[in-house]
């Protein structure tokens, strides 16, 4: 079963990069064998021409006609091969255009546990390297397919003898190149895997950069950098190492087969050798016609050789979003649009319902809450707290039972204007690349968010920062504590409006001076009218609220 495993990984593979534009591909592989099926022609003009000379006919016409006749042919070459790279490119372009929407569809409508900076590498640096293994690769195995045999034909037509020194010497690349090629494979996949572990971190250190020369920790980050980055050029150099050894293998045989052909047709046309042909000796237009076939015997191998790197980096680029696929996403409820409220007064009712996770359903606990009303969801890790808040807010599907929202069953259809009358606070703090102050004003109102933040004692915060609402914190909150990003997170959440707001852990890990700051905000809302829901793991703040309900796991 282990043999049949990597068979089934490039089927997949070609499946889902090359079947969609193998239409595509099949026109620029007949473009290319056409113009490859030119050289022999050409070369076959020269010989001409040459043998003219050498047996004393006349100079100028043979030499006329060959270079007119081969400049014509050059041209066609170079516009067949032009129009068969235009085709290239444009599915490479397709495919990767592809893949690079799926993967931002799949994280916009389910986001998998990769984390940002890995699917940024995937989608800026790896999936480029589909172009090489799409261009070069599958043209290189076509060729490859049909112009050896052609050209093996032809000499064998001229001489048995330069026929067999070439059947003998070109199977033998392939060979090798099998070999080194599993080695190439496995190489290229650690290669990126170091690759997109580095930039994860990089994009990690980078958003904390503040904190880290607050911290004076700049000089241990650096040299963690630099162990990691050695780890890349340790990866990198074996890839090329494999490389080169391959390239070395291909010109070693190449290089033998020509010299073995040269060999042959010198000593024939001075009479040393008198067998390798068809009954009559070897002329000098049938030597010059296979000395400048050999040579092009190799070419298509040569092209496979160093486009079998180029498959080698593409299956471990395949083999990344084929991970990314089956991690388990879970789909939500909506389209995640900007719409109109949901209308009717505002109430929460669940009854039997169940949340539908990868692999497992979790039951969510029965809740009434109106408006105003507080409300405490505790019990250990994984008793489902999370996923209740995410369940209330449409971002998680049900299996079973019914969550009636303002009067009405939460659906696909009711999803998206829910969520416009509410606003969620997520246990881990999470910035967009785009100014504070836009942040902070996620349905695009425009207003000032300066009512939002006092009410969140989070002011100071912002007057603290170098461009005030114009500072862009990194991913992670670079630049401002644990404690300031919940309080921002909450500033976000008064500034959004609705009717209730569902807070994830609002004051876990904090000290006890900034989670009494939180407490306080939180609990402030209740004179405004607007309702609580939060999963906890704080007393205090459990108590505070109107009603409790502990989740048992």
């Amino acid at each position: 079963m282990q043999s049949d495993e990597p068979k089934l990984s490039k089927t997949r593979a070609t499946d889902r990069i090359i079947t969609p534009v193998s239409g595509l591909l099949r026109r620029a592989a007949v473009l290319s064998v056409i113009g490859g099926a030119l050289w022999p022609v050409q070369a076959a003009v020269i010989a001409w021409a040459i043998a003219s000379w050498v047996t004393g006919g006349p100079v100028w016409e043979p030499a006329l006609i060959a270079a007119g006749a081969f400049i014509a042919l050059a041209v066609l070459r170079a516009g067949l091969d032009h129009r068969a790279g235009a085709l290239l490119f444009d599915a490479a372009d397709r495919s990767i255009a592809r893949e690079r929407q799926a993967v931002i569809a799949h994280e916009a409508q389910a986001r998998s546990n990769w984390g940002s900076p890995a699917i940024a590498s995937l989608l800026v640096e790896k999936l480029p390297l589909l172009q090489p293994w799409i261009t070069r690769y599958h043209l290189s195995m076509t060729r490859v397919k049909i112009l050896p045999g052609l050209i093996l034909l032809l000499c064998f037509s001229q001489s048995w003898a330069v026929g067999v020194i070439l059947l003998v010497a070109g199977p033998l690349i392939p060979v090798f190149m099998a070999l080194v090629g599993m080695a190439a494979e496995e190489a290229s996949r650690r290669q990126l895997t170091e690759l997109g572990s580095l930039n994860e971190m990089l994009m990690e250190r980078l958003a904390a950069m503040l904190d880290i020369r607050l911290l004076g920790a700049s000089e241990s980050v650096a040299e963690e950098f630099e162990s990691r980055a050695e780890r890349l050029r340790e990866s990198t150099m074996e890839v090329l190492r494999i490389a080169f050894l391959s390239s070395t293998v291909l010109e070693l045989f190449a290089a033998l087969g020509v010299a073995l052909v040269a060999v042959f047709v010198g000593f024939s046309l001075l009479g040393e050798i008198g067998f390798g042909t068809w009954g009559s000796p070897l002329t000098i237009g049938q030597g010059v016609f296979l000395l400048l076939l050999a040579p092009e015997y190799f070419q298509p191998l040569r092209e496979l050789a160093a486009a079998w790197h180029d498959r080698a980096a593409g299956l471990s680029v395949v083999a990344e979003l084929d991970a990314l696929d089956q991690t388990a996403p879970v789909p939500m409820l909506g389209a995640g649009a900007l719409v109109a409220p949901l209308p009717g007064a505002f109430s929460i009712k669940t009854h039997g319902a169940v949340a539908a996770l990868p692999g497992q359903a979790v039951a969510l606990p029965d809740i009434v809450l109106e408006p105003g009303q507080n409300l405490a969801l505790t019990g250990p890790s994984g008793a489902g707290k999370t996923t209740s808040l995410k369940a209330l807010a449409g971002l998680l599907p049900l299996q079973a039972g019914e969550i009636e929202v303002c009067g009405q069953p939460l659906s696909e259809a009711s999803a998206d204007a829910w969520r416009a009358r509410i606003a969620l606070m997520p246990q881990k703090p999470h910035f967009s690349d785009q100014p504070l102050g836009t942040w902070l004003d996620p349905r695009g109102s425009g207003s000032d968010p300066q009512s939002a933040l006092a009410l969140a004692q989070a002011a100071e915060i912002v007057a603290a920062l170098p461009a005030g609402l114009n500072t862009r914190l990194g991913e992670s909150g670079g630049g401002v504590s644990g404690g300031e990003a919940r309080r921002l997170m909450l500033a976000r959440a008064l500034h959004a409006g609705g009717d209730v707001i569902l807070a994830d852990e609002p004051t876990a890990d904090l000290d006890p001076e900034t989670a009494d700051l939180i407490r306080g905000a939180l609990l402030g809302l209740k004179a405004r009218g607007i309702a609580l829901i939060v999963a906890t793991h704080d007393p205090a703040l459990a108590a505070a609220m109107d009603h409790q309900i502990e989740l048992r796991s």
